[in-house]
């Protein structure tokens, strides 16, 4: 399942992402937009995961939750 991952402080790493969510499951891949030219993070990223259990789970959990001083906002995509 693809999860949506909102309000991301520029400062959260991939590592930081994952570990997030692993606590709930195996994650297969992670990902943080950034813009092209400046690199700098656009504030979202994405999260899969391959039971859909899991991720729903996650997606409960995290829901509002406090990461690097931001609110996530997280929903299936």
């Amino acid at each position: 399942m693809n999860i949506y991952v909102g309000n991301l402080s520029p400062v959260t790493s991939l590592a930081e992402l994952r570990g997030c969510f692993e606590i709930f499951g195996e994650v297969a891949e992670v990902s943080i937009s950034a813009y092209k030219i400046h690199g700098v993070p656009k504030g979202f990223g994405q999260v899969e995961m391959p039971s859909t259990e899991h991720a729903q789970a996650a997606i409960a959990a995290l829901q509002g939750k406090e990461l690097a001083g931001n609110l996530l906002k997280v929903q299936e995509e």
